[in-house]
């Protein structure tokens, strides 16, 4: 018996939607890049985008663990001398782009390289309950009945 290798035309990519609602962030971007990437299937192939396409709604509901929510720190340079930039994870959260905290955070799990940014225009973030993406009829994914640790009620 050989090794199996998904080949490219072979791999049917699935939509799923989850809701971040309470959410520990961390844990969110894990499932979140194991769906992206494909792990969680049979036929997983490290070199060939096999990962499903997720959907992410109620971005700006997630939760983070112990102080991190007053003390993460976000960094970006603007490519001047000195021009190193930070916000912490509440800025980022109460302004005008929640979604780019749970981006961060699955871009940083992904491979890099150009299969890893190829799998990250798979994810779509969204602040609110609504999303676009209704024709494809998105199976919804319980990420909280998952583990109990994946919920952080306040």
């Amino acid at each position: 018996m050989s090794t199996f290798s998904a080949k490219p035309a072979e791999v049917e990519k699935q939509w799923v939607v989850i809701d971040a609602t309470d959410l520990v962030v961390g844990r969110l971007a894990a499932q979140i890049a194991l769906r992206l990437r494909g792990k969680h299937l049979p036929i997983f192939t490290p070199h060939v985008d096999c990962g499903d396409n997720v959907i992410v709604i109620n971005a700006e509901k997630v939760i983070f663990t112990g102080r991190k929510y007053e003390q993460q720190m976000y960094y970006k340079h603007t490519g001047f001398p000195g021009g190193i930039k930070e916000r912490s994870a509440k800025q980022i959260l109460e302004g005008r782009f929640p979604e780019r905290v749970i981006e961060a955070a699955v871009k940083r799990m992904m491979p890099r390289g150009p299969l890893g940014r190829q799998q990250m225009k798979n994810l779509r973030i969204y602040a609110g309950p609504e999303h676009p993406h209704e024709a494809q009829q998105p199976v919804a994914i319980d990420v909280a009945a998952q583990n109990k640790k994946n919920v952080r009620v306040q």
